[in-house]
């Protein structure tokens, strides 16, 4: 099988896209064993837009994201460590153990959450794109939201706003077809969500998400056009959760059939396959980065288990404040 990309970039998809599904495995197992607890939204199967996104981006790139960013933020360079303390409400955590599943964050990595308002990091990230403008760096800001923001009104907002400006962003819609629980066709007249950008002159690709090629591939176009000053572009990147919305969603909505008719497409086995096809790694490499990944969960689980959880002075830290609210007692 012929390819564009190289052995590096193989390797890398590889253990990315595994280190993403198995953490994401051992959440859905903590969950069940009440170890984590409240809302919890697993990226199992998404895995190619994260991982070929990371690719088509620079360090110093933003991102920002709703509440399934257990993926997203272990891509932008995460520690497993950190992010399960998290899920477990530990003082260790990438929040200190105040935001949960839904808001990762992290200053240093770029990552800003992590978002629990449906829609509301559209509105964020084209705020974080203005700043990169205002202080005249060529930072992208990659802003992700799911199928079911794309209703909402902050959306088309924030598209007018970005065109007006050329601002440096690049909006991706990851389609997993169903929202939290209807469907595209139940909830939309438009189907094809990228021709959204149609009506503000911005440019808009639909993307095969079950492809970290075709999904770096559009992302490289998309930034090299921020960087360049010509403003954002909608991608909306097809792909497909295989757990349900949130992990108290049977999914009913959907057949078994569809179900293993996309994972017939799996991302991270389309990535072994060429791996193996190209000869950039031997069966015993490929075993070396699966057992390292392994021992990276259980680190991170045992971590999270040691940590201790936050003080009760944490309640007023890392929020707003205004000294002169009247109803704060101490």
């Amino acid at each position: 099988m012929a390819t564009n990309f190289g052995k590096e970039i193989y390797l890398y998809w590889y253990e990315i896209m595994q280190l993403q599904r198995k953490f994401e495995e051992k959440t859905g197992q903590l969950y069940g064993m009440q170890k984590i607890r409240g809302f919890c939204h697993l990226y199992i199967g998404q895995e190619a837009v994260s991982a070929g996104c990371m690719t088509a981006i620079r360090d110093d790139d933003n991102m920002i994201t709703a509440y399934r960013d257990h993926g997203l933020a272990i891509a932008k360079g995460m520690s497993s460590r950190e992010c399960m303390a998290e899920l477990y409400g530990k003082a260790t955590g990438c929040t200190k153990g105040k935001g949960g599943s839904m808001h990762f964050f992290s200053k240093e990595k770029r990552f800003f959450g992590g978002h629990g308002i449906v829609g509301g990091q559209i509105g964020l990230g084209a705020g974080i794109a203005f700043a990169e403008q205002y202080k005249g760096t060529d930072s992208v800001t990659i802003c992700f939201f799911g199928d079911g923001a794309a209703r909402q009104g902050m959306l088309h907002e924030t598209f007018n706003m970005a065109m007006l400006w050329k601002l440096p962003i690049v909006f991706i819609c990851e389609n997993n077809f169903y929202a939290m629980g209807t469907s595209v066709e139940r909830t939309s007249n438009v189907l094809d969500i990228y021709k959204l950008a149609d009506a503000y002159d911005m440019p808009g690709d639909s993307v095969n998400g079950m492809r970290c090629e075709d999904v770096h591939q559009s992302i490289e176009r998309a930034t090299r056009r921020a960087r360049n000053g010509e403003g954002p572009t909608l991608l909306e990147i097809k792909t497909y959760r295989y757990k349900g919305h949130s992990m108290s969603d049977p999914a009913k909505y959907r057949s078994k059939e569809e179900l293993e008719e996309y994972k017939i497409q799996d991302p991270i086995e389309h990535v072994l396959a060429t791996i193996r096809e190209n000869n950039f790694a031997t069966e015993a490499e490929i075993e070396y980065i699966n057992v390292k990944i392994k021992a990276m969960i259980d680190d991170a689980v045992e971590f999270a288990e040691n940590s201790p959880y936050p003080d009760v002075s944490e309640v007023y830290k890392d929020i707003y404040t205004d000294e002169n609210y009247p109803y704060i007692i101490d």
